[in-house]
């Protein structure tokens, strides 16, 4: 072989391995924190160690035969037509590998899929166009996402937790990346497993199915703390829950305004009115069959004013109370659903 060629398959090489090492790095997944996530990324390994392996094996293959054969003249080499051997050594040793990780896969499946009878914690998840509702069904609580700003699931370090997947739309998915983990969230079908989480912390989730225009809304977190700080937050909550609301604003304490919304698109009016200075109410009905609005406004500055809660679900009505604002024009909008927008004008 000659020195150039040595040369040239020296420096093609070197940038071969710094390619594997790069790609290596970026395409590595994150460190898991469940008890499922390090059966799912202990497969991963396996399928990357082999994947290199025959990669390696293959491209070297490839350069050793580049500058083995090369061409040194007009005459052929000897040819060679069929090797019995060669033909059995690799059609058995890819039938093998296959089969082998095949029963792996399916062992590894099993596990992460295996549900305890009787969880302590159960959440219903429920996706929609575009945001996430929690629910706690046991203790009677739920949290929707507003906008941008997703849910927050609290969850216990080192305890079984049961997950329900729901959809009412469309095709939503259920993915946590500190988990490894990722299901679908399909409508008619409740797709449920179980996660146990050994390391606290807060963990970001996503949609990760392109579900409609607003699917970057679609973020939540999971926050995960020891149990006896999980059972103190669960009995706050509840407490909270079964605090007696605040009354709605009636039409003696000043106008009420009536609202609709069918879809998730826009209200059914695009402009209302409003006395300066005097409190007034806003009846939502919400007629949208699969995903919950309300009533927000902010000023011309995009400072949020008010923020009426509870959030009006489908085929219900909700009257939120509005403190007195000055005069001026403000922009009303749905905190689930912020293109769904109007003008408020308060004179």
């Amino acid at each position: 072989m000659s020195p150039r060629v040595r040369k040239a398959a020296a420096i093609a090489g070197l940038v071969g391995l710094t390619a594997l090492v790069s790609g290596c790095s970026a395409m590595y997944p994150p460190n898991p924190v469940t008890d499922q996530g390090k059966d799912i990324w202990s497969l991963y390994n396996l399928f990357f160690v082999i994947a290199a392996v025959i990669f390696v094996g293959v491209e070297g293959v490839i350069v050793w035969s580049i500058l083995r054969y090369r061409r040194r003249g007009d005459q052929l080499p000897r040819q060679t037509h069929g090797n019995n051997v060669l033909e059995v050594v690799w059609t058995a040793i890819p039938t093998a590998l296959v089969l082998g990780l095949f029963v792996i896969s399916f062992g590894i499946q099993g596990r992460v899929d295996a549900k305890v009878p009787d969880p302590p914690v159960t959440v219903d998840v429920t996706g929609f166009q575009w945001q996430w509702t929690f629910e706690y069904k046991d203790h009677g609580l739920s949290y929707t996402g507003l906008g941008d700003q997703g849910p927050v699931m609290w969850l216990p370090v080192g305890e079984t937790v049961h997950i329900r997947l729901h959809s009412n739309n469309v095709i939503h998915s259920f993915y946590v990346p500190a988990f490894l983990f990722k299901r679908d969230v399909i409508p008619g079908q409740v797709n449920n497993f179980d996660l146990k989480i050994d390391q606290a912390g807060t963990y970001n989730g996503q949609c990760a199915q392109l579900c409609g225009m607003d699917h970057y809304q679609m973020v939540f977190s999971v926050k995960a703390v020891p149990p006896a700080e999980f059972q103190a937050w669960l009995q706050a909550e509840e407490i909270k829950a079964r605090a007696t609301p605040t009354p709605a604003a009636s039409g003696a304490a000043g106008t009420t305004l009536q609202l609709g919304a069918s879809n998730t698109q826009s209200f059914d009016k695009s402009a209302l009115d409003a006395a300066a200075n005097q409190p007034f109410s806003v009846q939502l009905t919400n007629s949208t069959p699969s995903a919950p609005h309300n009533f927000a406004i902010k000023d011309a500055t995009g400072k949020v004013l008010f923020t009426g809660l509870p959030l009006a679900q489908p085929n219900q009505s909700v009257t939120y109370s509005v403190p007195a604002l000055p005069a001026g024009t403000y922009t009303f909008f749905c905190s689930v659903h912020p293109n769904m927008t109007g003008t408020l004008t308060v004179k």
